[in-house]
């Protein structure tokens, strides 16, 4: 499996999954350029799948859309969701970053290093 998503984080994906207005959401996962250390993650819900370019997986219930192309660098990533006193958020635990920032969203991995930006 490319991508884990803990009960935790499925719990939350699905509740704000509720919220879309349109039918067929799913939730996209991916990496785009940019950050302090090269890459970022980008998460997010989409209604529409390249066939040629993206992979849909059912993961934990949730219907997954991934960048072919972002599979090497984000193989066996796990999306929580962890709950404290200031509030909630996702965390992203990737085997693959060789290089992470201290926000937790931008990584550098050994396949593909993306160009760093000031935070």
């Amino acid at each position: 499996m490319v991508l884990n998503i803990t009960d935790n984080a499925s719990l939350q994906i699905k509740e704000m999954m509720k919220e879309e207005s349109q039918e067929n959401v799913r939730l996209r996962f991916g990496v785009k350029g940019g950050g302090c250390s090269g890459l970022s993650y980008s998460l997010g819900f989409d209604y529409d799948v390249n066939q040629e370019l993206d992979m849909v997986e059912e993961i934990n219930d949730i219907p997954v859309i991934i960048f072919k192309q972002d599979i090497p660098v984000i193989e066996g990533t796990t999306i929580d969701f962890k709950q404290n006193m200031m509030g909630g958020g996702f965390t992203i635990d990737n085997p693959n970053a060789i290089v992470s920032c201290g926000c937790g969203s931008s990584f550098k991995a050994k396949e593909r290093e993306g160009t760093p930006e000031s935070c």
